[in-house]
């Protein structure tokens, strides 16, 4: 960021505080209505319309003035944005302990036709869904017929019945599909206590079976992963191994209630984004539908020029300007990207011809996806 030592003074005490200020950004952490202002830090100066509306983008090259003539200069790398679709799908796995298990049936007369059970799991280290099943179950039963070597799916959606990121919201969430062979775990297994304990404080009701004969733990060991991000965004087959390597991004459990929170109340903020940060024109709708440790996705619907009755539907990821480490630093960083789109709006400086906003990383992730 480039606020002065003063704006960064004023902007800490009003989040601290919680006073109030009708000029600026909504805030996370303060009551509704409290607002960050930076009239008082930043000098008001008049700025052409070119200017203001020019907008980040990433480039590998920067052209310098040397003695007169330009020559091209490395940059740095353009920052990680966006989580690979690895750390995606071990994301939505993570953070979901139910799911829907499909194996093949052995029932007379729809034998072969997929089964699917609604089941509870949770995640050894390697990621592997590890399952506590009743032996007259009939899933149990058509994995026991299918012998070894059978194949099953569990499917995990975000926003399930008993996901950790809140509620759903329709195909509008990412799922993952994960495809492998099960077998049962034996109780010599290196890490059958830690399995135990922590089913066991996932699943409250596991304390109670977990120790009866006719209930056993089953690994679910993945030989083909498939990921969806979301309705009209991408899905793609994960290789077991990276899906092994990844890590969950670390605000999984907390960006379903962020986003809500950023859709239901900063809806202002979100336009001045659109139009500000991401030069979109004639905005109609911007709605957050994701966000993680490294930026938010917004999807933004724009009215056509000269075709009024046309939406055009783009999806934007907006990143932040450092790997976030809690939900504390996430909210820190999106008002800091309101806070910008606000000063642009308002014809707001830092000094010189240096406009707000113009060192946040954007990348357009797709193009009338909708249409």
């Amino acid at each position: 960021m480039r606020f002065s030592a003063k704006s960064v003074a004023i902007v800490t005490c009003l989040l601290l505080s919680g006073e109030q200020n009708i000029n600026g950004v909504l805030g996370f952490s303060c009551g509704a209505n409290t607002r960050i202002s930076s009239q008082s830090a930043v000098s008001k100066q008049n700025i052409n319309a070119g200017a203001l509306r020019s907008s980040t983008r990433i480039s590998s090259t920067a052209v310098s003035e040397v003695n007169g003539s330009k020559e091209e200069t490395a940059t740095p790398p353009p920052p990680e944005i966006r989580l690979n679709v690895p750390e995606k799908a071990r994301t939505v796995s993570s953070v979901c302990t139910s799911g829907t298990l499909c194996t093949s049936s052995h029932m007379d007369d729809i034998k072969g036709a997929p089964f699917g059970s609604f089941v509870d799991y949770v995640l050894d280290d390697n990621g592997n869904p590890v399952l506590l099943m009743n032996e007259m179950s009939m899933h149990t039963v058509n994995i026991q017929k299918a012998g070894e070597g059978g194949l099953v799916t569990l499917f995990a959606q975000l926003g399930g019945p008993t996901s950790s990121s809140g509620p759903a919201h329709g195909q509008d969430v990412s799922r993952c599909s994960i495809t492998g062979t099960i077998e049962k775990i034996e109780s010599t297994a290196e890490d059958w206590d830690a399995l135990r304990m922590r089913y066991g404080i996932a699943h409250s009701y596991a304390d109670q079976v977990m120790d009866s004969p006719r209930f056993q733990f089953y690994r679910l060991t993945p030989t083909k992963v498939y990921f969806v991000g979301g309705f009209g965004v991408s899905s793609e087959w994960v290789p077991p191994q990276e899906y092994k390597d990844s890590a969950p991004d670390i605000l999984a459990k907390d960006a379903s209630s962020i986003v809500d929170r950023l859709n239901r109340d900063h809806a202002e903020d979100l336009m001045l984004t659109a139009t500000e940060i991401l030069d979109a024109k004639e905005v109609e709708k911007v709605r957050v539908t994701g966000m993680d440790r490294l930026g938010m996705d917004l999807r933004v619907t724009c009215r056509v020029p000269r075709r009024k009755n046309k939406l055009l539907t783009n999806e934007y990821r907006v990143g932040f300007r450092i790997q976030c480490i809690s939900v504390e630093d996430a909210k820190s960083e999106i008002l800091k990207v309101f806070q910008e789109a606000w000063e642009k709006n308002n014809g707001i400086t830092w000094g010189g011809e240096e406009v707000p906003g113009a060192d946040i990383p954007v990348l357009k992730t797709a193009e009338d996806n909708l249409m």
